[in-house]
């Protein structure tokens, strides 16, 4: 029979796992991971990397992860942290400034009259784990009282452990916590199924949607039916965004008639909303510090602009038009000594900022973006659309996908990077600012390479670009010691 190469991967399990059969792997695994702890004080490996033995379950890498990263917080998996709720006016302050009212009306009609048939909570959670609305079923708002999911509550791992709203907020997709999945025992009876939600204007997490249901009567379509929702969800505020660029747009069109020369005018987001004598542009990178007015700016795709405020956007006139040699791409001798910096200090905001010969600038990445930009970081060689599909999703077939997002990536970038294969210029200084915890690196990533990475870092065997270099092993035995 022919070899695939991929021998060590276990067969999939095409049953989803008991509640039970949950509750043995928690306590397994905690056990387990606590013992090692005992044994030796120095950093351990995440609780999902230790094989489980042959024929025993182990969590799905996203629940171990998280129980790992608790455990080190040492989070007490019988009593939590003590409770941080909002007062009435910080939650009615938190409603309006999060967007998310706006999205109420289609995420009841979604949820709680489509899935009416069966017991259920909704909550709506903004960027920062926050219950701000929570409805449903009233004998199981009363049982989500006993373990303090209660509006104003933050339900995010540090406060409550391992739960639905931290983990779509976490990993950035549509996920379940099953039962004994929840680090904390008093949510073993629950089973939470949730999803983030976005701005469709500048792709930043805006908050979760969550549905709570007792664990024994949990159905299988509540994960589609979630997702669903926060899709509808984020399409309504994409109607609410594409009204606001309209209204600019009726305002920009008199303006730009008058001035004659190439501008455009764009939303406080980058979003074009009308222009003149300039190329079809669709979004302009905003920087993360915002723009300052009457400045001259180095814009990505424009090149160097002045930028004048204009009602809930931006007048952009560039310096020089494209005809006089004008360009928002970093050229080749522009790119000669410049410094590239990924800032991955803040998890859920990693930012690119480049000091060049044309200009410095900055602003923050997608997740996909800075995934990319991490792995050529720390592979100067190069990898090819392959390799970087191995590291990335663990199928090496994926290229195209690759492929698209390094083509955008080098709209801006230009001579910074090179290509065939993939890398970062040689003459590019290259510095990557990581997290305190190395687990904290990119925590919504489960790309197979970062997950490596992170766990490398922890054990000291690897660092990342522009960090002092690893402090020398010290010897074995009594000479070692102090």
């Amino acid at each position: 029979m022919r070899q695939t190469g991929r021998q060590s991967r276990r067969p999939e399990r095409r049953t989803p796992p008991t509640a039970t059969e949950l509750a043995k792997v928690h306590d397994r695994t905690l056990a387990d991971a606590a013992a090692r702890e005992l044994a030796a004080p120095a950093p351990a490996p995440a609780l999902s990397a230790q094989p489980a033995g042959p024929g025993l379950l182990e969590p799905r890498p996203e629940i171990g992860d998280s129980w790992a990263r608790l455990q080190r917080l040492g989070l007490d998996p019988d009593s939590g942290a003590a409770a941080v709720l909002l007062g009435p006016g910080e939650i009615e302050q938190r409603r309006r400034t999060s967007g998310l009212d706006s999205v109420l009306p289609v995420l009841r009609e979604t949820l709680l009259e489509v899935g009416g048939a069966a017991p259920l909570l909704v909550a709506v959670a903004d960027a920062e784990g926050h219950v701000l609305w929570q409805e449903g079923e009233r004998g199981l708002r009363r049982s989500a009282d006993r373990i303090g999911f209660i509006t104003g509550a933050r339900w995010t791992e540090e406060r409550v452990g391992t739960n639905g709203i931290a983990a779509a907020l976490r990993i950035r997709r549509p996920t379940h916590v099953h039962s004994a999945e929840h680090y904390l025992r008093s949510h073993h009876a629950w089973t939470c199924v949730a999803a983030p939600l976005r701005d469709p204007g500048t792709g930043q997490l805006v908050g979760a949607v969550n549905l709570s249901v007792p664990a024994h009567s949990v159905r299988p379509y509540l994960l589609q039916l979630t997702a669903t929702a926060a899709r509808l969800a984020e399409t309504e505020l994409r109607a609410h965004r594409l009204e606001a660029l309209h209204e600019l747009r009726a305002l920009a069109a008199p303006l730009l008639a008058r001035i004659g020369g190439p501008a455009l005018v764009v939303d406080a987001a980058g979003w074009t909303a009308a222009a003149a004598g300039l190329p079809p542009v669709g979004r302009l990178r905003v920087p993360s510090g915002g723009w300052t007015p009457a400045a001259v700016h180095w814009v990505p795709g424009l090149g160097e602009c002045v930028l004048e405020p204009l009602a809930d956007g931006w007048l952009v006139r560039p310096v020089r038009s494209p005809e006089d040699g004008g360009s928002g791409a970093v050229s080749a001798e522009q790119a000669e000594g410049a410094h590239l910096r990924l800032d991955l200090r803040r998890p859920d905001r990693p930012e690119l900022s480049v000091r060049s010969a044309a200009d410095s600038w900055s602003h923050p990445l997608s997740p996909r973006h800075a995934e990319l930009l991490l792995l050529l970081a720390t592979g100067r060689e190069g990898s090819t659309a392959a390799q970087l599909a191995e590291a990335l999703f663990d199928d090496a077939r994926r290229t195209v996908t690759v492929r698209a997002e390094l083509s955008r990536l080098r709209r801006y970038l230009g001579g910074l990077l090179a290509h065939r294969p993939y890398r970062f210029a040689e003459s590019v200084l290259v510095t990557v600012d990581g997290p305190d915890d190395p687990y904290d690196l990119l925590p919504a990533s489960s790309a197979p390479a970062v997950r490596r990475l992170r766990a490398a870092l922890a054990a000291g065997t690897a660092r990342l670009p522009g960090t002092p270099s690893l402090p020398p092993p010290r010897a074995a035995g009594p000479a070692g010691r102090r």
